[in-house]
């Protein structure tokens, strides 16, 4: 119903808001570096990596050093030119407009940088926005200026360095000194509590942006240092992103040699390395001026777009000469797609073009828009693949025989997919038997929860709230399905049966719109076949329907593993240390002690309390920090080569605790 005239708040002048300086970042800050959580953290330090990357690209850097501090901060430092002091004709030092004006820098075709990752002039000033402590120190004519901000804000005008300030600011192995001629820039900032929370670097995020730059930027070396934990990294590489691919594949089996193809044309450049290997996932990685376009772009479109055409020119050329083509006139006959060219691929594509070119979908710089790419990418794939097969028969074959058999098993799988979800499980129609669903149909209010064993499964579904949690119990451990193609997998029963409860189809199908549920919770038991079965659900999702995990709606539920009674007062431990805490605090008579070893010894009270009741469990976020290593991982744990997996686990082996 329309609200009435005096419902309506008035809308004058007084209602237009003017935001100053970098106001707006504080404002909105995801409109600037995408979310607030653990990936716009990281945005936080990229943009600062990136603006050093930039000064190799301009030729002079040689060096960049990231370092974690214990209070949070980080200090990324580089031995390029340094930003300049000098007076701005805005009356204040040029080093304080570009740390705290949008869209002030040397990078709008002014001659300073022709190629660079950061992009706009934004990014230094957004991360001094949200930053609760921000420093710069400029090395430069043989002097060291400095300038201080919280949250934006300058706390002083730029300033000289004593050597007092220098000697307590940075790292006495630097042996930065004023007046030895050194040049740079070195930026330490503490991200705002108020803005990200307790949320913290990851190393292994940190790591994996300078080993990508190293990759992408020939002779630029980068040094890592996390004083949390005293861990030291550092990265160097000269073979470009061919030895970025070899590398991601390193404990896979190549199907064939790493292919390389580059062209230039006017002020673009492109590079692409792809590598064929006997598994059965993909790794694509798009980057522009040495960002990792995450979300892909017009240049991963070219190349996908280029590789179909390739393979199928070269398939309708050699007819069906393959032993896979013979078997399979069907797939040879009508043509590869997309789908089936993704099995076992590892690409790298690279573009180089002139920064104030670039067209970004946001800041965040995580998809690439530029139209002219699409097709400069497509005809340098397209050459450079034709030229390779043709001169190259055996790695064509290999390869022409790998994608067959993926085309195989697609229309194999076809029906399979179509027999299981035909029917319509958003509706309620086909869902399996084992399956308690909830009554919200509502997926944002909406969890399911997978849980191991018919007698957890019993407890479960009489201790849930059953107007939003959904009950799917599994018999036992699941397909490991790193090793299984799609045809395999619909028909074993537990996976096809949670396909079809989670409604959002597979393969092809694959729709997560149509998802049932916004919680999907994997709950085992704390023992090794909990654990097992764990790890075989979290490959599944990780390989076949990863939008789960990356959309945030994968979790692993916490429950207990003791019960203690002290008189008539019930407390639950979930780990040793919290066992022998209570036991400690609170006892003042007998104990009565109980260890869980499975869901199925709780009762349904119990269940609700501990593990399922959303004001009091503990539940995990399921999230992939660095892509590469949780590829390796599950390729190394879960895949056919057993000497990996040894190393793996003699490796680790004195890590492991497991109570029983």
């Amino acid at each position: 119903m329309p609200k009435k005239a005096s419902e309506i708040s008035a809308y004058t002048a007084k209602q237009i808001q003017v935001l100053e300086g970098l106001a707006p970042v504080r404002k909105r800050p995801g409109m600037f570096i995408g979310s607030t959580d653990s990936r716009g953290l990281h945005e936080l330090l990229r943009e600062i990596v990136d603006n050093s990357v930039d000064e190799s690209f301009a030729g002079v850097a040689k060096n960049v050093w990231v370092i974690l501090g214990k209070d949070g901060s980080a200090i990324v430092r580089d031995d390029g030119r340094g930003i300049p002091v000098g007076k701005h004709r805005s009356g204040v030092s040029a080093l304080e407009v570009t740390m705290t004006k949008l869209h002030a820098g040397g990078k709008f075709g002014g001659g300073a940088y022709k190629i660079s990752g950061g992009l706009h002039g934004v990014g230094a000033s957004v991360v001094n926005a949200l930053s609760s402590y921000f420093r710069v120190i400029v090395l430069r004519d043989n002097k060291a200026y400095f300038q201080e901000y919280k949250r934006g804000k300058p706390k002083a005008k730029v300033t000289q360095a004593t050597p007092a300030q220098l000697s307590e600011w940075v790292p006495d192995e630097w042996k930065i000194k004023i007046g030895n001629g050194q040049t740079g820039t070195i930026t330490t900032f503490v991200p705002d509590k108020s803005v990200f929370g307790k949320i913290e670097f990851d190393k292994n995020k940190a790591k994996s942006l300078l080993r990508d730059r190293a990759y992408l930027v020939a002779g630029l070396s980068f040094h890592f240092n996390d004083l949390r934990d005293d861990d030291e990294a550092h990265f160097y590489f000269e073979g470009g992103i061919k030895s970025l691919v070899m590398h991601a594949n390193r404990t896979k089996k190549a199907v064939s040699e790493v292919i390389y193809m580059e062209k230039k044309e006017k002020d673009m450049a492109c590079e692409v390395a792809i590598q064929y290997t006997d598994t059965f996932t993909e790794s694509v990685k798009g980057f522009v001026n040495g960002i990792n376009t995450v979300d892909g772009g017009t240049h991963l479109a070219g190349f996908r777009m280029a590789l179909t055409r390739a393979i199928n020119d070269y398939l309708k050329k050699a007819n069906s000469g393959t032993k896979a083509a013979k078997n399979d006139g069907k797939a040879a006959k009508n043509g590869l797609t997309g789908e089936d060219l993704k099995e076992g691929l590892t690409a790298v594509v690279y573009i180089k073009m002139p920064s104030e070119s670039l067209q970004f979908e946001s800041q965040t710089k995580a998809k690439l828009n530029n139209p002219e790419i699409q097709g400069f990418v497509s005809s340098t794939v397209r050459e450079g693949l034709n030229m390779y097969l043709e001169e190259h028969p055996n790695d064509a074959r290999r390869i022409v025989e790998k994608v067959l058999l993926a085309a195989k098993a697609r229309l194999a799988a076809r029906a399979a997919k179509d027999a299981v979800l035909r029917k319509g499980a958003l509706e309620g129609a086909g869902l399996p038997g084992k399956l308690a669903d909830c009554q919200s149909r509502d997926p944002k209010l909406s969890e399911l929860f997978i849980v191991e064993g018919d007698s957890a499964g019993g407890s479960a579904k009489q201790g849930r709230d059953r107007r939003f949690q959904a009950i799917l119990p599994l018999g036992g451990k699941i397909l490991n399905t790193e090793r299984a193609q799609l045809d395999k997998i619909i028909k074993f029963e537990e996976i096809r049966d949670l396909i079809i409860a989670l409604g959002a189809g597979i393969g092809e199908s694959l729709n997560y719109d149509k998802l049932r549920y916004h919680r999907v919770i994997i709950m085992t038991d704390a023992d090794v076949d909990g654990e097992h079965i764990k790890t075989l659900l979290l490959t599944f999702f990780y390989r076949h329907m990863e939008g789960i995990i990356s959309k945030g709606y994968l979790y692993i539920s916490m429950p207990p593993l003791y019960r203690i009674q002290i008189g008539k007062n019930v407390y639950y431990a979930y780990s040793d240390e919290e066992r022998e805490t209570i036991i400690k605090k609170k006892a003042n008579g007998k104990v009565n002690l109980q260890r869980y070893k499975g869901l199925g010894e709780m009762n349904p009270d119990q269940l609700w309390d501990t593990t399922m009741d959303p004001t009091k469990r503990t539940l995990k976020k399921v999230e992939v920090g660095d892509a590469e290593a949780a590829d390796r991982l599950f390729t190394t744990l879960m895949g056919a080569e057993v000497p990996p997996r040894k190393r793996f686990i003699q490796t680790h082996a004195k890590a492991a605790t497991l109570d029983v």
